[in-house]
């Protein structure tokens, strides 16, 4: 059988590895050197444990979206990843990485984010444990995500504006790395399932949580551990990676990912990387990366902030090679349409991230008794101001 999970250099296959500057290596060697003995400890899972139950208000529900089932003709469950303290997946992984950092001797926090989920949860458990918070976050995703960036600094946190590129995740992440070069007692808390390893399967492990839950949740529902499909949305791939973890290896469960299409793929404006993209290497590991007609890194579009990245975890770049998941580019429209229909099937608003997964549903071809968990990674409230204008034109 197959094995998708990450080998002891930290690849998934070809995928992977740690492709960083001589001044990163420290960091990186150090994290590397800890992070399985840390996270792996039982006093760390404790601690972990009783936080993810006691503040973040796990486990997340598993809700069978009866009017939703009925429309698309089989059974499927809502995997309420919104209903978390700070709305969206994100504070799993940055409890379980600033618990990591404490335990480092860490007084200093660094992170990126691209729709600002990341950065509130950075902020959110820097206020919580007393650490030192600065989110760097693009340009135009401050100014779009302006709420967020409110949130940010009622917390704590400092947030710089990345202003290199075209001032989205991609350069808030390359001014993130680049600051932590310079500072190397800092620690960086990344958000998503992507950079030089060990983040990918760290991130993963931390977010596993969630198809930890599923399997118990649909043991209790359906007398079954299994879906038959797992839908989620991909960008970096965080909420993804914690969706699928526990069934990487069960041939039993497809596995439908959802990235941004954005204005079509065939316009080039996207963010569609598993559908146009080519090995490479980005931000520290090798995987698939959208380039230009120069072999550059290509700048991506989508009205998600959180999925507008012209790369994508190493897992999901070997998951595709293998054809072990299947991949829809979700275009604006058929997100935010997906948007509206979930609001007004089931009365919940989500983020434009998830909207993208629940837009793979329409492509899907599924039978009355499949059973399909699709997760809704985060709440739409940041997303509003999107929603409306959308609104306004779609009655025009």
């Amino acid at each position: 059988m197959k094995k998708y999970t990450i080998d002891k250099n930290g690849y998934y296959g070809e995928f992977g590895g740690a492709f960083v500057p001589d001044k990163l290596k420290p960091c990186i060697e150090e994290l590397q050197n800890s992070y399985r003995e840390i996270i792996d400890s039982s006093s760390f899972r404790k601690e972990y444990m009783t936080l993810l139950r006691d503040y973040v208000g796990r486990p997340s529900p598993l809700y069978h979206a009866e009017r939703l089932s009925a429309k698309y003709g089989a059974k499927i469950y809502l995997k309420r990843e919104d209903l978390n303290h700070t709305g969206a997946h994100k504070i799993n992984n940055a409890v379980g990485q600033a618990l990591l950092a404490k335990r480092m001797g860490k007084k200093r926090i660094i992170a990126e984010t691209g729709a600002g989920q990341h950065g509130v949860a950075t902020a959110t458990v820097c206020a919580l444990m007393g650490l030192e918070c600065v989110i760097y976050m693009g340009q135009v995703d401050v100014e779009r995500q302006f709420v967020n960036v409110q949130k940010m600094e009622m917390l704590g946190a400092r947030v710089v504006a990345a202003t290199s590129g075209n001032m989205t995740l991609k350069d808030a992440v390359n001014e993130a790395l680049d600051e932590w070069s310079s500072n190397p007692d800092s620690y960086y808390l990344l958000g998503s399932a992507v950079g030089p390893h060990p983040y990918p399967d760290m991130v993963a492990r931390l977010q596993s949580v969630i198809s930890e839950e599923i399997k118990a949740q649909l043991r209790e529902k359906e007398g079954r551990d299994y879906p038959d499909y797992l839908v989620a949305c991909v960008g970096g791939g965080s909420n993804a990676a914690g969706t699928i973890y526990h069934y990487l290896d069960d041939s039993r469960v497809g596995i439908v990912l959802a990235e941004a299409g954005g204005k079509g793929v065939e316009t080039g404006m996207s963010a569609a990387t598993l559908t146009v993209g080519v090995p490479a290497v980005l931000h520290g590991s090798k995987t698939v990366v959208m380039l230009d007609e120069n072999g550059d890194v290509a700048e991506p579009y989508s009205i998600s902030a959180g999925l507008d990245y012209p790369g994508v975890g190493p897992l999901y770049a070997y998951m595709a090679q293998q054809k072990r998941a299947v991949t829809y580019a979700i275009t604006d429209d058929e997100a935010l349409a997906a948007a509206f229909e979930l609001a007004r099937t089931e009365g919940i608003i989500p983020a434009i991230e998830s909207s993208h997964a629940l837009g793979a549903l329409s492509k899907m071809s599924l039978k009355k008794d499949d059973i399909v968990v699709l997760t809704i990674s985060g709440r739409g409230d940041k997303d509003m101001d999107t929603f409306i204008e959308y609104k306004k034109a779609s009655a025009m």
